[in-house]
């Protein structure tokens, strides 16, 4: 007997390992899928050398998405979304939200466009560091929202030219 509330079906058994799907049915398939996380962080910055409203310091609430990509394992994860929390948390974040961008990221004018490269770089550098836990685990894309509707990009075909 179905067990039906304001039209929405109620399980009666959830699906158990090993009973009513193997192991071995986890992974789906073989092939290179991507993954995307978002994140906010609020910083201030000036930039140096302009002419606009910006020279003067300011603040914004930036957003970052981060495209990764991967192979599946065993149970069907190219990347726990988890472990990109970790590493935004613990690897990038510290060093953007709620600081003064022009005294903790590199010398450099904090433009997104200068930002969003530093980021990719900080990023792949964390997940090179986790290969041996996730099979082809790579950074595709970073985007840097510094409005709602300004961002600057870094793709890993352009990163990878040079």
């Amino acid at each position: 007997m179905e067990n039906k509330i304001f039209g929405f079906r109620i399980v009666e058994g959830l699906q158990k390992i090993d009973k009513d799907i193997e192991r071995n049915q986890l992974k789906y398939h073989h092939k290179r899928v991507l993954v995307s996380k978002e994140f906010t962080f609020d910083a201030a910055h000036h930039l140096h050398c302009y002419d606009g409203k910006c020279k003067n310091l300011h603040g914004h609430t930036y957003k970052v998405v981060f495209g990764i990509s991967g192979f599946v394992n065993e149970i069907g994860l190219a990347i726990d979304f988890g472990d990109i929390k970790e590493i935004w948390k613990k690897d990038i974040e510290i060093y953007l939200d709620h600081r003064y961008l022009n005294e903790t990221l590199p010398k450099m004018n904090t433009t997104a466009e200068n930002m969003v490269v530093w980021i990719y770089e900080k990023m792949k550098e964390s997940l090179d560091q986790r290969q041996v836990q996730y099979d082809g685990v790579r950074v595709e894309f970073v985007r840097l929202y510094e409005t709602p509707t300004s961002y600057a990009e870094a793709k890993r075909e352009w990163m990878e030219l040079e």
